[in-house]
């Protein structure tokens, strides 16, 4: 049987205060494990949790066969498709712009090898039991809430990590109107994700640019949710 990891980052503002989560789940007992940073993005939280993981997994298991699950294409597409390019060229990409957050890169594709990893995909805020329990771990630590890990023996986890969606949540919720007040305006130009206060800076950096991609969100987690929906 695999170990089945589970991981999510969360970011109160794009920068701003953030947190990582990640639940490590093998054939006898399970881990949680987490962190913050005061001034960060989502995207570096996402990388760390499996950075943490990993490495949890790496010095601590003597087993070598992971899934890993995560709801943040950003960290499945540059690990499995965009890092080895990244590499032959220095550390560029295609545009010849540096690569954020290469620190991290280079520590998790430095954590993945020798290890047989299969990264999955899993849609976030849909009620996958392992994921939610991710978020609310990362976003305890951007909060600074007292969040209890758990670590000890998988009968007495609480969690069924194997349970279908909740129906009850995720995709089975409306999205939100367009018509409530908003909470941001997001946009994202040539892979360039920025957070607005107002609809007039957003519209400002998005119209008339090609391939521009605008949205308002109207709380923080449709926020996060908009994010990684544009797997950023």
């Amino acid at each position: 049987m695999p170990i089945t990891i589970f991981t999510d980052g969360s970011s109160r503002g794009n920068p701003g205060p953030g947190g990582w989560g990640a639940v490590v789940r093998t054939q006898s007992e399970v881990r949680e494990l987490g962190g913050r940073e005061d001034h960060t993005t989502n995207n570096r939280m996402e990388l760390s949790a499996a950075i943490n993981a990993l490495i949890y997994v790496d010095e601590s298991i003597d087993d070598s066969e992971i899934v890993l699950q995560t709801d943040s294409k950003y960290l499945i597409n540059g690990i499995t498709q965009w890092v080895k390019g990244w590499e032959r060229n220095g550390w560029k990409t295609t545009a010849k712009k540096d690569v954020e957050n290469r620190d991290l890169w280079e520590a998790l594709s430095f954590a993945s090898k020798g290890l047989s990893i299969d990264w999955r995909y899993v849609q976030g805020h849909a009620g996958h039991p392992g994921n939610e329990r991710c978020d609310e771990i990362a976003t305890g630590f951007a909060d600074k809430a007292d969040v209890a890990l758990y670590h000890g023996p998988k009968d007495g986890y609480t969690i069924d990590l194997d349970a279908e969606p909740s129906p009850t949540t995720g995709a089975s919720k409306k999205k939100p109107s367009s018509s409530a007040k908003a909470y941001s305006y997001l946009s994202l130009v040539d892979g360039a994700f920025m957070v607005h206060k107002t609809w007039a800076e957003c519209e400002a950096r998005v119209k008339g640019v090609r391939g521009a991609r605008f949205k308002k969100s109207v709380s923080p987690e449709d926020e996060r949710r908009i994010k990684k929906e544009w797997g950023v």
